[in-house]
């Protein structure tokens, strides 16, 4: 086959972004995390960015590295998590946050993909998701500057339901185990979370691949994100693949021992 999606480098892959735009970014916590592309805009110079991921990363990782340096103005995601710079930017005023349940983001941005400009959902009914007044921005000083518009509510088989509209963003930046020269994709595990409705919403998708294979080398029924989907592949030396990081390392002694049990 014909069809080579392979960039020479992952500087080159997101060279184009530009301030302002937005990124659609896949993992989970810190499982199938992009860090090569991230690190990537970080060192590009891209800002005012919208980022849209389940969550900002953690303090000096992943998303967390573009928030330190001041380059995120708007972040989509489920919830906060652990990262300190994140709550306090946002409580700064500093950084726009619009919270989103985490199984209304994933079929936002599967939406957008699929060409499905909004859907209904029971999930937020009767809170302040669908009735407006979320906190997006503070002021600075604990006022709301800005605060989440109320959404169309209508009822479906007797059961009331909240309009969501689709996500499509300018990128997305994903991580896959395996990767072929046209673009299909296979994740592994917990790593595949966000990874495949991020990589649909993406008008430019771009992957980094901990291994490349040659077009047609992948069983079709092993393909989680076609190929469709992607425009560029970026291949990850032996050392940025073996790169995983831990977000909770819990170990407890070996029994009758005082050494650490290994993770």
């Amino acid at each position: 086959m014909g069809l080579n999606k392979v960039v020479a480098s992952a500087a080159g892959a997101v060279a184009d972004i530009a301030d302002g735009a937005s990124l659609a970014v896949g993992g989970f916590g810190l499982a199938g995390i992009p860090w090569v592309l991230i690190d990537a805009v970080r060192s590009q110079g891209a800002g005012g960015l919208t980022v849209v991921s389940n969550n900002c990363g953690v303090d000096g990782a992943g998303l967390g590295l573009l928030l330190e340096a001041q380059r995120i103005s708007r972040v989509i995601a489920s919830y906060v998590g652990e990262n300190k710079e994140f709550a306090r930017q946002y409580l700064a005023g500093e950084l726009t946050l619009e919270l989103t349940p985490q199984g209304t983001l994933a079929e936002r941005l599967r939406a957008g993909g699929a060409g499905i400009g909004a859907f209904y959902t029971p999930t937020g009914v009767g809170t302040l998701v669908a009735e407006g007044g979320l906190p997006w921005r503070y002021d600075g000083s604990g006022g709301i500057a800005l605060a989440s518009p109320a959404k169309e509510v209508r009822t479906f088989g007797g059961r009331e339901m909240v309009l969501e509209e689709g996500i499509v963003t300018d990128y997305a930046l994903v991580r896959a185990a395996v990767a072929d020269t046209a673009g299909n994709c296979r994740f592994h595990a917990a790593a595949r979370n966000f990874n495949p409705p991020a990589a649909m919403a993406g008008r430019i998708t771009v992957v980094e691949a901990e291994q490349v294979v040659d077009a047609g080398t992948l069983d079709p029924d092993a393909v989680h994100l076609p190929g469709v989907f992607v425009q560029r592949v970026v291949a990850l030396t032996a050392a940025q693949a073996a790169d995983k990081r831990i977000e909770q390392r819990t170990t407890r002694p070996y029994p009758g021992t005082d050494q650490e049990a290994r993770p």
